[in-house]
Parts: structure tokens; sequence; C-alpha cells
């Protein structure tokens, strides 16, 4: 019995291996296949951390940041914010980046432990004249966030001062394209990015003129990247890449030719 089916199974293993073949070669299963979409960013495992905050219940001085973004009202990104200790900050970038935070194992938890999303916009600095459990929060290698005072009031009780909490990062959810807020000269452009979906953050940007080929920015701070380069009464062009998925999306003619210094220009394009 098993000699008869021997030639069959030996048939069969060999068109297997050549269906395989085709395959890998053509990298489609026909006319008809269309290849899944690289997945867009992806909430991360939970991780324990605490919680403080700063400022008071208007979250007045949340404006300005060491992310760059300037009045959080104005552009987008309200009162749900936290500065992140350098731990987490990653020398700014992680600027932009989403976190969900829960208040855990305290009696100022408030009941049901509510979950609240908030977007990092700042930096929590060490303060080495601080223990590190007494006051000096964000010394690394802590992991903390010092959240705005109405962020911090939906998940714990403000007088408490100091919670733990767990936290993860989830995709930041956006309406509308990037946006880039130029700053510099003609000979300088410095640009912030906001308004960044998905992973919230930026690893690397290009810049085009329409008269130049693609020109890389340097990391200046926060979430500005900036270019020696004249580019004055040229069309830009950007190329913006991720800094945790390293996807990477071209929005191109954001600024027009008489573009300037001071204002913001808004793509039609965005991260997943």
């Amino acid at each position: 019995m098993a000699s008869s089916l021997w030639p069959w199974t030996l048939s069969i293993f060999i068109v297997g291996m050549m269906v395989n073949a085709v395959q890998s070669a053509s990298g489609s299963y026909g006319h008809g296949y269309v290849p899944a979409k690289p997945a867009g960013f992806q909430p991360s495992a939970w991780s324990l951390a605490h919680a403080t905050f700063y400022g008071d219940e208007s979250a007045s001085d949340t404006m300005g940041g060491a992310c760059g973004y300037g009045n959080l009202f104005n552009n987008g990104y309200g009162t749900d914010t936290a500065a992140l200790s350098s731990t987490l900050y990653k020398n700014g970038f992680a600027c932009g980046s989403c976190y969900q935070i829960r208040c855990t194992g305290s009696p100022e938890c408030f009941r049901g432990n509510p979950i609240t999303t908030v977007t990092a916009t700042n930096l929590c600095p060490p303060n080495w004249s601080e223990d590190s459990n007494n006051g000096g929060w964000c010394n690394p290698p802590r992991t903390h966030f010092d959240m705005s005072k109405p962020a911090f009031m939906k998940i714990a009780n403000w007088k408490a001062g100091i919670v733990p909490v767990m936290y993860r990062r989830v995709p930041c959810v956006k309406k509308g394209g990037l946006r880039f807020s130029f700053q510099g000269n003609g000979y300088w452009l410095l640009v912030y990015v906001m308004n960044v979906g998905g992973g919230g953050d930026i690893g690397g940007m290009w810049v085009k003129g329409s008269k130049t080929g693609w020109i890389s920015m340097s990391h200046n701070w926060g979430a500005s990247y900036q270019a020696f380069a004249s580019l004055g009464g040229q069309g830009l062009s950007f190329k913006v890449m991720s800094y945790t998925t390293k996807q990477t999306i071209v929005a191109m003619n954001v600024a027009p030719p008489k573009w300037s210094t001071g204002l913001t220009y808004q793509s039609n394009v965005n991260f997943s």
C-alpha cells in the first residue's frame, strides 16, 4: 500500500513546491490578489509608573513646553497633556506620543479606575536635589507622568499629589493632515511638526523645494527639525518618518512658493 501511494505523494509535493516558487517569485497569487497594507501603530502592553500634576484647573501652565507646540489650545492638544520624565521623553523623540493612563493601587484612585488619554507635550526634568522617591519623581530611571491638572483629575483625587498608575502607548487619533509650523529664514528653515497621528512621534524629516531634490533635515529640539538651505521662493514638500514604526509618508506641495515664517501649513496626509 505504501509503495503505491509514494508516486502520488511525491507528485503532490513537487507541485506544491512549484506553486510556492511561483508565488514567491511573482509576489502574488494572481491579478486579483491585493497585498495586505502595513499595520498602523498598535497599542503597547500595560506598564507601571507614577503620576503627579502641575498647574491649575485652567492648564495655563502647560502652554509652550519642551516639545515646542506653543499654545496647546490653538494647536489642537487641549488640556489632556503630560510632561514626561527624561526616561520616557527620549530627548524629544517622544513628543506627540499618546498614552492611556489609569490610577491603580491607591485609595485616592477614582472608583472603577477610569482611563484618560494624554499627549506628551513637555519634559519633566530631573530634580537631583530631591530623593527620587520623595520629590525627585522625574529623576532617571523613573518612568513618570507629570500631568495637567484637568487630566489628573479624571483619574484621581488631586489632593493625593502622587499616585501609582498603569500606562500604555496608544495610537494618536487626529483629524486632518500633519501641520508644519515654520520658523527661521530663507537660509535656515526650522519646522515644528504637529497633529501627528499613529505613533504621534517623528524620527526623521526631509524637505524638497520645487527647485531641489530631497534635503535631509536634522533634529533641533522637541518636535522640530531644521534644514540649512536656501529655500525661499520655492514651494515645499516634506517626507516624514515615524520614530516608533519607521513608517514614512510624503506630504507634497505643503507650502506655496511665497511661504512665510510664523505661519502653519497643513498637509492632506497623516500616519495611521
